[in-house]
């Protein structure tokens, strides 16, 4: 994470995807609005600025996009800690807990949501102790070196951060994140399968300039 080179990352996105390859960000729709505010349902108010803070950095704002803290992936984040997948409901997490292969997947009696919180403790202890400040307070320069401390420090709490950051940017806007399906334009992506299926052959060798549509659009 040298420099945080996300622009790099979307652009390899693009050039994976199909020839529906998607519309120009300039002609995109206007950015989405800040978010309203809404109530952290897992997240304390300091592990919430902890993780605005590092959406925010790792997802910066640009003439591309929102920051990722506007575009609600923290609220996505915090959703997910919330529901089924933070409170470990398909995980077997009776013992032993022996370590294993990284294949073998998590071997920890804890839910996702408490290995979040941890991490989300460490991170922070460590990033107090080395900047003398939260993340949240520190400035830009600062929150990046701050970031990419932790990603050499702490790789398996930084991945996970980093996975759920990308997940709240790609999902459906439903779940919180995505807003204005930001990062959908960002890399072309048209929304609902099942909506675009007849245009594969009439678009096919040409960009595809329909609007995305997400599940809240057929609601």
């Amino acid at each position: 994470m040298a420099s945080l080179p996300r622009r790099g990352l979307f652009a390899g996105l693009a050039a994976a995807g199909t020839s529906l390859a998607a519309s120009d960000p300039a002609g995109a729709d206007a950015p989405p609005p800040p978010p309203a505010a809404e109530p952290w349902l897992t997240l304390s108010p300091s592990e919430a600025a902890f993780v605005t803070a590092a959406v925010a950095t790792l997802i910066p704002a640009d003439d591309l996009s929102a920051s990722g803290a506007d575009l609600g992936i923290g609220v996505y984040i915090d959703r997910q800690l919330a529901g089924a997948w933070g409170s470990g409901a398909r995980y077997y997490r009776q013992g032993p807990h022996i370590a294993g292969k990284p294949e073998l997947g998590p071997q920890s009696s804890l839910t996702p949501r408490e290995q979040f919180r941890a991490g989300v403790a460490g991170a922070s202890a460590r990033v107090r102790q080395r900047f003398g400040k939260g993340l949240d307070e520190l400035a830009e320069p600062e929150q990046i070196a701050a970031l990419q401390d932790l990603e050499t420090a702490s790789p398996a709490f930084f991945n996970l951060l980093l996975t759920l950051t990308l997940e709240g940017l790609f999902a459906d806007p439903i779940y919180g994140g995505n807003r204005g399906k930001a990062g959908w334009t960002l890399v072309g992506y048209p929304g609902l399968p099942a909506t675009y299926r007849r245009d594969i052959a009439l678009y096919r060798d040409r960009r595809y300039d329909k609007p995305a549509r997400s599940i809240a659009d057929f609601s």
